[in-house]
């Protein structure tokens, strides 16, 4: 079945057309990834680490192409996108020292003549399932460990930047990967979800990585459930900002900003609702407002806070958050599409799927508002008294993938961290803004508590193998056969 990638900043610009693949097509892949594992992970660590920084030193030479091609296939803006191929890069560069720390231990045994080891082995074909928001970063969070940790990969990127994952995967291959160990396949959800479901039948999947909706998430864990699997997810935020009384204002009125409309709200990490001390809840609000007021939207090739959404189908659905905002509500400024008859002062778009920034007060913790995602460009505001009423209002949705807090008081910030769910806390910094040496992953709707980036998505992709060598040259069992040293323990000080 074809299907055309068009530019969200003009419609009429076709950036790829692509022939989407079959559940048998998954499956095949799946096959040829299975056949070509075990030898791409008889490949010592450190030659596997070389090519993780040919990749490095590759997307680095076509560092500015694939950023502009990001930009006009999703409307990122430019200087997104360039921070996102960067990414990359930068995950290149931490795993290609890892390539020579994929560490065991030496453990002492109880007894003599013995020795105990423990060894990281690839857990065999990985099947990732990715979003487009972050067509290429998010990817490389995967695969780049994957591959390190001697996997063979089976990657389902999403439709709409199917031009983008092809650039990928393209400057992969020419780091030096043997056929079959990395896979690239372009299929619609359900034949992906028959796919993958056949997949884990046959044995040929050992390791679901997915990012995208809290939704699919859930479906996508019960099936990995049922073959004794633990996936990998990273779903969904409602993320939380707590504005303390003692805060700096212009600080969090800019962390509000980029964290709310930055990438037009379709981060995983956006913020969802600024939770304001009522002491400074009136001047934020009034500072927030006129911050919003006064960005510039529009050709995300330019100098914006944000572009076009990126799809049509993420419009539609942004269409029906709006719908949410109710009689009890205030809504400051317009909403919806940016058009003729509801323009936007300095608006730079033309033929896309552009909207108005939405800040919307009033809203209570029982409201859709408060406890649902809304990927768009959409900010909840809400006031709250104490500390603990603020962590309890920023754990209530039921996420756990990131927060922040402005405050300049190191208890409320100590505080705070202890209080709230989310995998991820920042302090007087956005809510979104991940690095390549740091854990990434949420709990609760989130994710299901794994990580991604740094040292901790290694035991994602390699499973733990203890073996113990016994040279004594006779059978020696362990907790009865240990030897014994006998202390006087009545002994007492007179």
């Amino acid at each position: 079945m074809p299907y055309i990638s068009t530019n969200p900043s003009n419609t009429s610009d076709v950036v790829a057309e692509i022939e989407l693949g079959t559940s048998r097509d998954f499956v095949d892949a799946a096959q040829r990834a299975k056949a070509a594992q075990r030898a791409w992970a008889r490949v010592p660590a450190p030659v596997r680490g070389q090519v993780i920084g040919n990749i490095g030193r590759l997307v680095e030479a076509n560092f500015e192409p694939l950023s502009q091609l990001v930009t006009r296939e999703i409307g990122k803006p430019i200087a997104e996108a360039r921070g996102e191929v960067q990414e990359i890069v930068d995950t290149a560069n931490f795993f290609l020292g890892e390539g020579r720390r994929l560490y065991g231990q030496t453990v002492p045994s109880e007894m003599a003549d013995k020795q105990l080891f423990t060894f990281r082995n690839p857990v065999g074909v990985a099947a990732i399932i990715t979003a487009g928001n972050f067509p290429v970063a998010v990817p490389s969070w995967y695969i780049i460990p994957a591959l390190l940790c001697g996997n063979s990969v089976v990657w389902k990127p999403a439709e709409y930047s199917a031009a983008s994952a092809q650039a990928f995967y393209d400057v992969f291959q020419a780091a030096g990967i043997p056929a079959g160990v990395f896979e690239i396949l372009f299929a619609e959800g359900s034949e992906t979800f028959d796919g993958l479901e056949q997949s884990l039948r046959q044995g040929l999947v050992d390791k679901v990585g997915f990012t995208g909706s809290s939704e699919v998430g859930v479906r996508i864990g019960e099936l990995c459930g049922r073959h004794l699997q633990t996936p990998c997810l990273e779903l969904g935020g409602k993320n939380p900002m707590v504005v303390t009384e003692d805060a700096d204002l212009d600080l969090a009125v800019q962390g509000a900003l980029f964290a709310g409309f930055g990438s037009a709200g379709q981060r995983c990490t956006s913020l969802g609702t600024a939770i304001v001390h009522e002491s400074v809840y009136d001047e934020f609000l009034t500072r927030f407002v006129e911050a919003a007021a006064g960005a510039t939207v529009g050709d995300p090739t330019g100098d914006v806070l944000y572009g076009p959404l990126l799809d049509e189908k993420f419009a539609l659905a942004y269409e029906k958050y709006l719908g949410w905002i109710g009689g009890h509500h205030t809504v400051h400024g317009p909403t919806g599409r940016i058009s003729a008859t509801s323009p936007r002062n300095g608006f730079t778009g033309e033929n896309g799927f552009f909207y108005h920034p939405a800040i919307v007060s009033g809203v209570r913790d029982d409201d859709e508002l408060f406890l649902q995602e809304t990927f768009g460009p959409l900010v909840s505001v809400m006031r709250y008294s104490d500390l603990d009423e603020a962590i309890e209002l920023g754990n209530k949705p039921g996420y756990g993938l990131s927060c922040s807090i402005y405050t300049t008081d190191p208890n409320k910030a100590f505080r705070f961290r202890a209080g709230i769910s989310a995998g991820m806390v920042s302090v007087n910094n956005s809510t979104s803004g991940a690095e390549a040496h740091l854990p990434f992953g949420g709990n609760g709707k989130s994710g299901n508590g794994s990580r991604q980036s740094g040292v901790w998505v290694l035991d994602q992709f390699t499973r733990w193998q203890s073996m113990n060598w016994d040279y004594s040259g006779k059978l020696q069992k362990a907790q009865m056969d240990t030897l014994a040293i006998e202390a006087n323990l009545d002994f007492r000080l007179a």
